[in-house]
């Protein structure tokens, strides 16, 4: 039997469109106090299971502590450049790239690398990375999941 990976043209409109770059760490503080955390958010962590529904202000709020955390710790420049949105005032997509899985996140390489993890206000469309995503992301997104109290 064959699944049919899920699509939602207005996810990949947002997903496939123009997107701006987070470039200094200082940039990305600032854009991250602009998210609204009720404005219905779907968190995916690409290589998991795909969203149904969107997550609470409270989720959206602790996943925005977190993730930042992360990438402050891993990726070890002095610039951001791997957080990417729509509209840098209101956005309605960030994709925010894997510091340890860069690979050419801007889509110039051969193969498209997808971000880690992907915030949109449209239901996303399945994703499938071309890569095994590690273990150590599984773990740092089901430790999320856990502190979130989400199953």
């Amino acid at each position: 039997m064959t699944v049919t990976a899920q699509r939602n043209p207005e996810f990949d409109a947002l997903f496939d469109g123009m997107l701006f770059s987070l470039m200094s760490w200082q940039q990305l503080t600032e854009f991250w106090a602009r998210i609204n955390p009720s404005a219905g958010w779907y968190l995916y962590a690409v290589g998991e299971a795909r969203p149904e529904l969107p997550a609470d202000a409270a989720h959206v709020s602790a996943f925005i502590a977190e993730i930042d955390t992360l990438l402050h710790k891993e990726h070890h420049e002095e610039y951001c450049g791997i957080v990417y949105a729509d509209d840098l005032q209101a956005p309605r997509i960030v994709k925010i790239y894997d510091p340890n899985h860069l690979g050419t996140s801007c889509g110039s390489g051969k193969h498209k690398i997808l971000p880690g993890w992907v915030m949109c206000v449209a239901a996303p469309s399945d994703l499938a990375p071309a890569h095994v995503v590690p273990q150590n992301r599984k773990r740092w997104w089901q430790g999320f999941m856990d502190l979130i109290g989400a199953h």
